[in-house]
């Protein structure tokens, strides 16, 4: 595969957001080498220009001067809702710590969302946001199953990154995204992770587009065992898999000693207490606080 790369002039690269955990969206790049096959941001290819399929283009931003920063005081970026600020290229181009850069003493506080473990590169700049917040999407244990899915870095690699900047003082998130039925060890992430990290998402796997159909085969060709399980809940619409899962966790939860809790302001609790495990699996359809969660998936720049 040869990698298509372009430099890109925008005009800003923030975004007013729509996201419930943040008041502008931010994402220094178009496109995401990390290829994954369930990622939602592959409808990102509409605006692109690009006729290569996801994974195999990069546009690098270039962006005017932030010339005030101190005007996003007091305001949360998330960094990476369309795509990994820390994708291999960021080694070399740099652009995601350029943005910190710009943005350092303005007041403001960065959430950030990667796959990867160059984000220890920019440990001492993220430190300096108040209340900065970095997530690892993890959603299984299996190295085998995350090769197929993703080319980012292996799940040791993440942790490992989790790791040091909870032990740095920085608040970290384990985003079990998504959840593949039958396939994602909920509990065993959990236990794996409860103990570096500040906070659990959960969000189950939500297939539509051009996605869905290769989803399905995937599973049909890999665990035809679970063909029936997914025919029913993609194609029939049944959200009873969902639903007992809800109380399963409930359950572990429980158990375990976390909270669980399905509001937006869990994610706002003080870096001391206890991992948190937020509910996202059903989206707007069962519960009606996750509509604004659903946003990410229309989040455009």
């Amino acid at each position: 595969m040869e990698l298509i790369v372009k430099d890109i002039d925008v005009k800003s690269v923030l975004t007013k957001s729509n996201l419930p955990v943040a008041d502008y969206s931010v994402n220094t790049y178009t496109g995401c080498t990390h290829g994954c096959k369930y990622c939602y941001a592959s409808f990102m290819k509409r605006f692109a220009n690009h006729a290569e399929p996801w994974g195999e283009f990069i546009d690098i931003k270039h962006w005017p001067e932030i010339k005030n920063p101190k005007k996003y005081a007091g305001k949360e970026l998330f960094i990476g809702s369309v795509t990994d600020p820390y994708q291999p290229l960021e080694e070399t181009s740099k652009r995601t710590r350029a943005l910190l850069k710009q943005m350092q003493g303005s007041g403001c506080t960065v959430s950030i969302a990667t796959k990867s473990d160059l984000v220890l590169r920019d440990l001492d700049l993220i430190k300096t946001f108040p209340n900065a917040r970095v997530s690892w999407s993890i959603n299984t244990l299996d190295e085998g199953f995350r090769a197929a899915m993703d080319n980012a870095v292996s799940i040791e690699r993440r942790f490992a990154a989790m790791k040091v900047f909870h032990d740095a003082g920085v608040r970290t998130t384990c985003f079990i995204s998504p959840i593949f039925p039958g396939i994602t060890d909920i509990p065993a992430i959990i236990r794996r992770a409860k103990d570096q990290c500040n906070l659990v998402w959960l969000e189950n796997l939500n297939l539509r587009g051009d996605y869905k159909g290769r989803i399905l085969n995937w599973i049909h060709d890999n665990h035809p065992e679970l063909d029936a399980l997914y025919q029913r809940i993609y194609m029939k619409g049944d959200r009873s898999y969902w639903a007992e899962l809800d109380e399963e966790m409930r359950r572990f939860t429980k158990e375990e000693g976390l909270l669980y809790v399905r509001d937006d302001d869990s994610i706002r609790r003080p870096f001391d207490e206890p991992p948190i495990v937020v509910n996202y699996f059903f989206h707007e359809e069962i519960i009606p606080s996750a509509k604004k969660k659903t946003a990410r998936s229309d989040d455009s720049e």
